[in-house]
């Protein structure tokens, strides 16, 4: 989860966020390296007293700072199309839930496991516990099994929401009347804290997300126990 000294991305907790952060990593280095140059070039025209005149008109010139954004836009174009399908494939989902957004609460559905559903508040700053996130933690929490592949569809019944889970790098709209889907495999047993990522009224701010990863055992107890 995010805390007070982090400055980047969340731990990863799915191959889709270890992807992202990899382009995020592979973009920043482009970017630095542009920065870098652009940087030297202006501080060295600055400086000098003198000009050159192939500098301010010239056809190879003109050629060149053409062609270098392009290939440098290549280079940032192909890894981002990967990722962008490689985010809407789903490959035969074990388990499929659906979550959907109200004002100012999620709701959720397990229909693959004798229709269990509830619903997801957040917790009350009296009601909390020493190890609970104050504006995070949740009464009822999503249950997920480790190493398995999961569909995931989002809706809403009033206004737009944002399901998200940023360690899972995942972000669906919740749209009225109309169903989003996307998928996510969990790699490691965690807690995982999201919050809606769409402005849907007065307490938008309030209605946190709190996915907790199980092993398969634990899993099958928590369903049976519901």
């Amino acid at each position: 989860m995010p805390s007070w000294n982090n400055i980047s991305t969340q731990d990863a907790n799915s191959p889709l966020m270890e992807q992202l952060i990899f382009f995020h990593d592979h973009t920043m280095l482009i970017l630095t390296m542009i920065t870098i140059m652009v940087m030297y070039l202006m501080s060295t025209l600055f400086i000098n007293k003198y000009i050159n005149r192939f500098l301010l008109e010239g056809q190879t010139i003109e050629l060149i700072w053409t062609i270098l954004p392009a290939i440098t836009l290549i280079f940032i174009a192909l890894p981002s199309l990967r990722i962008l399908y490689i985010m809407d494939e789903i490959n035969n989902p074990l388990i499929t839930i659906k979550a959907i957004g109200h004002q100012w609460f999620w709701s959720y559905e397990y229909s693959d496991f004798n229709n269990i559903e509830f619903d997801s508040y957040m917790k009350p700053s009296n009601e909390l516990t020493m190890n609970e996130f104050r504006l995070l933690d949740v009464d009822n929490r999503i249950i997920m099994p480790i190493n398995t592949p999961v569909r995931i569809l989002v809706t809403a019944t009033d206004v737009i929401h944002s399901w998200t889970i940023p360690s899972l790098g995942i972000k669906i709209d919740a749209t009225p009347g109309r169903l989003n889907q996307g998928s996510f495999n969990i790699k490691r047993p965690t807690i995982m804290y999201g919050q809606c990522s769409e402005i849907c009224g007065a307490n938008h701010s309030f209605m946190p997300i709190v996915m907790e990863s199980v092993n398969i055992p634990s899993f099958i107890k928590w369903l049976n126990s519901n």
